[in-house]
């Protein structure tokens, strides 16, 4: 029987998709695949290698914020980024956005601390007893008041706890453990860890100095020793137009952190042991107490003002209605620059820290130029400067950023690639259960040959550490990405790799490029970034905070 032109013509056009098909798809979505697919072998280990190796060069002296080492990878990264083709983003039509930055160093020999019980003095030695935590608004600042022991120092109604219930601190200096309580949830525990919404919470209760108080489970994590070591290393704020710092809390007139044997001698007289007050702290049970002690501190800094550019450029998306949204890729260029040495070491390269998440930004931006066609939604890529300072350059560009506010619709914080210490088949992904972003982060992780797994470190509240906490604080849903710990090798075990690597090499001059990385590994975590923020740009819904999620309740209409 003959067939109709038309039928025949139908057949021929049948026969070659099926045969395009098998050929591995097209752009537009066959067999399941599209452009990203395809852009997405752009990301090579070689790339990310070559990367790396030059941003952790001890060249770049650690790329310190606002150190030549810095300006030089600043300078590398925004070449990058003009010779894929990718718009500058930054301030006047270039590729950076200038941070004004206050350094602030305590003047150790000037600034004291002294216990009062009565008539008796007890007087704490800088360094061996307890460090100062500058006041980044007065070069010279000093508080005498009565100590009150406040717990956690958090103040959380929607989970109905309290600790500074039935407690006056009105004119007290309050002494309080890190972190928060362990039954919140574990974003929400490290939210509530911040020292900027714990330092908010006693000022708004009051008080007029704060005493940080050293306990076991912080020893493991950040001991009192590793802390006077990083006082090499200068605490900074951003400022603003009238040159004021960030996060200021000018009513607390003292601050200081104590070690252990100085923690224990605050609670002598009270009536409960430093053991029992870290046993009721690891229960999540409210414990405050006036204590029998008052405390006198004075606290001398040294300022010195100065700048240092986040890097920004742009991929602009093909859709004529959402190419005006961005996606926003963050990852933090600056380290820790040149401090006290280690094993004859006195260069903090941070090649895990982070030239590896630095290295994946540019390899994620070159697959994006690469794209034909481009994402719908405009792609940002942003270097920011100071994040080992406190999150500052991630921080300045959320409240200023160089495209219109209300437009940045979703933040990919790329931190750490862990994934080269091991062949990764997991992806954890930190604030993805606040937002909608998390069905994206399970389409891409399917898309990726990889599982979601939940943060098994909860209590190293990393969800407050890094850059994606800025723009959750500005009402952008956000997520953290970072290798999973899953492993179908007997002989890898991904946490005892981590624990040892925070251990020996974190925030360590031995964070160079000597380690044994994997490579290919590390480019399937950069390719999952890719793939997370290309679904995110092609929705023609942008992200939005789960109805009644606290985040979104707190900071949900900050970019209105």
């Amino acid at each position: 029987m003959n067939k109709s032109h038309t039928e025949n013509r139908l057949a021929l056009w049948m026969g070659a998709l099926i045969v395009f098909a098998m050929l591995g798809g097209t752009r537009t979505g066959l067999a399941g695949k599209d452009a990203a697919d395809e852009t997405s072998a752009a990301i090579r280990p070689e790339a990310l290698r070559a990367d790396m190796r030059f941003l952790a060069d001890d060249l770049l002296e650690g790329r310190g914020t606002g150190t030549r080492g810095h300006e030089i990878a600043a300078k590398f990264m925004a070449s990058e980024f003009e010779a894929m083709g990718l718009e500058p983003a930054g301030d006047g039509e270039s590729y950076f956005q200038s941070v004004p930055l206050r350094a602030i160093e305590p003047d150790q020999e000037r600034s004291t601390l002294s216990l009062w019980r009565g008539e008796k003095e007890q007087v704490l030695i800088f360094g061996q007893d307890f460090i100062s935590l500058v006041d980044p608004g007065r070069t010279e600042v000093s508080v005498e008041a009565p100590v009150v022991y406040v717990g956690f120092g958090v103040t959380a109604p929607e989970q109905g706890y309290d600790d500074y219930a039935g407690i006056d601190v009105k004119g007290k200096i309050v002494a309080l453990v890190s972190g928060a309580p362990p039954q919140f949830e574990p974003t929400m525990r490290a939210h509530y860890s911040s020292g900027a919404v714990k330092a908010a919470n006693a000022a708004a209760h009051g008080a007029v100095g704060a005493t940080l108080l050293d306990s076991p489970a912080i020893e493991q994590i950040h001991p009192f020793k590793q802390r006077v070591s990083e006082l090499a290393f200068p605490d900074m704020r951003w400022l603003d137009t009238n040159g004021q710092p960030n996060e200021y809390f000018p009513e607390l007139r003292g601050a200081v952190f104590l070690s252990m044997e100085a923690t224990a001698s605050v609670f002598q007289g009270s009536g409960k042991s430093p053991e029992e007050i870290f046993a009721a702290a690891k229960e999540g049970k409210p414990s405050s107490m006036a204590l029998p002690v008052s405390a006198k501190i004075k606290t001398v800094s040294k300022f010195r003002d100065l700048r240092s550019p986040n890097v920004v450029a742009r991929v602009t998306g093909s859709d004529a209605k959402l190419r005006d949204e961005y996606v926003v890729y963050t990852a933090h260029l600056d380290h820790l620059g040149i401090g006290q040495p280690v094993n004859g070491d006195r260069i903090y390269n941070g090649a895990l820290d982070n030239a590896s998440g630095s290295a994946c930004l540019l390899e994620i931006a070159r697959a994006y130029s690469k794209m034909e066609p481009r994402p719908r939604r405009s792609i940002l890529f942003v270097s920011v400067t100071a994040e080992e300072a406190g999150l500052l350059g991630s921080d300045y560009f959320a409240h200023h950023p160089t495209v219109p506010k209300d437009r940045l619709i979703a933040n990919i914080n790329i931190d750490g690639n862990l994934a080269l210490l091991w062949p990764i088949e997991d992806v954890i992904a930190r604030g993805s259960e606040h937002s909608t972003l998390g069905i994206t982060v399970r389409e891409a992780a399917a898309r990726s040959s990889l599982d979601v797994s939940p943060d098994p470190f909860p209590e190293l509240v990393f969800f407050i550490r890094s850059d994606q906490y800025s723009f959750v604080k500005q009402g952008i849903p956000s997520v953290f990405p970072s290798a999973g710990t899953k492993s179908s090798v007997p002989s890898i075990k991904p946490q005892q790799i981590i624990t040892k690597w925070r251990q020996t090499t974190y925030h360590k001059p031995q964070d160079d490029m000597n380690q044994p990385f994997d490579f290919e590994s590390g480019a399937k975590y950069a390719r999952y970034n890719f793939f997370l923020g290309y679904l995110i740009a092609q929705k023609t819904e942008k992200p939005a905070w789960n109805p009644g999620d606290f985040f979104g309740e707190h900071y949900g209409k900050r970019t209105n």
